[in-house]
């Protein structure tokens, strides 16, 4: 069965245009501004929304994501409050939800367990960023036998082995991180990132996404070009945050992420 995201990526390549995917932490500041603000993305064009999990120790975020992981716990988010925060989103739209979580929160639980609520309230796939390949293939497998996509991540130094082995476990499409280190703001894309597509595309048939680091329309444009997908993650959340906790504050931070998209788009 394919997932909305499968559903998604295949209705564009069809008419050779470029994804969007926007990337902001669920519950921050709550969770019903989280539905509004995934509504907002939505009516500014994304064509996926990410939704970090918030976790207490989120070691490959930058300090934006961080942030927002800490803001998102102190206003009390939990996983069953996400849950519900997906339910609400589904009443009010079809876009396809990415939950990008680490290992911990999902396992506390009973891995299985998770996955299915997940996909019972509404979301499409799983990113799991500290999920090493060698550890994968079990959690693989339980994604795939609930109905959500396995989204994987490569990286400029991860060999053409190692390449293939996270292609070949993954579904929806591939995550090439645009350079090493942490989520965050960057002044320009990293040299590596455009060869790290193209080593990737050899190994896989998967739609090609490049995030991590990528922040204003010219970023955007640039990787548009290599990549069949486009992530924005830290600009966004540092835009939602610093806009007023309003309904018209986040309408305008949503306006401001459809400057990125049109330059997806433009490709």
């Amino acid at each position: 069965m394919k997932t909305r995201i499968d559903q998604c990526l295949e209705r564009l390549r069809k008419t050779r245009r470029k994804a969007f995917i926007a990337y902001i932490t669920a519950g921050d500041p709550g969770m019903a501004e989280t539905v509004d603000s995934v509504v907002q993305l939505a009516g500014a064009g994304a064509d996926i929304v990410e939704l970090g999990v918030p976790f207490s120790d989120p070691l490959a975020d930058g300090r934006v994501n961080q942030d927002a992981a800490t803001r998102a716990l102190a206003a009390g988010a939990t996983w069953g409050r996400l849950l519900k925060c997906i339910e609400q989103i589904r009443r009010k739209s079809p876009i396809p939800l990415i939950l990008y979580s680490y290992l911990n929160p999902l396992i506390s639980r009973g891995f299985e367990k998770t996955a299915r609520q997940a996909t019972a309230a509404g979301a499409d796939g799983f990113l799991i960023v500290d999920l090493p390949a060698e550890e994968m293939e079990p959690y693989s497998r339980i994604l795939g036998r609930v109905g959500l996509n396995n989204i994987c991540l490569v990286t400029p130094t991860s060999p053409s082995a190692r390449i293939r082995k996270i292609a070949g476990l993954a579904s929806g499409f591939v995550y090439c991180v645009s350079r090493e280190g942490v989520t965050g703001m960057q002044k320009q894309l990293a040299s590596s990132a455009l060869g790290l597509i193209r080593r990737t595309r050899r190994w896989t048939r998967l739609p090609i996404a490049l995030g991590f680091g990528i922040s204003t329309p010219e970023q955007a444009r640039a990787a548009a070009r290599e990549a069949d997908v486009v992530v924005v993650g830290s600009a966004i959340v540092n835009r939602f945050a610093a806009a007023p906790k309003t309904a018209a504050g986040r309408k305008a931070a949503a306006q401001w992420t459809a400057r990125l998209v049109r330059a997806v788009k433009e490709v």
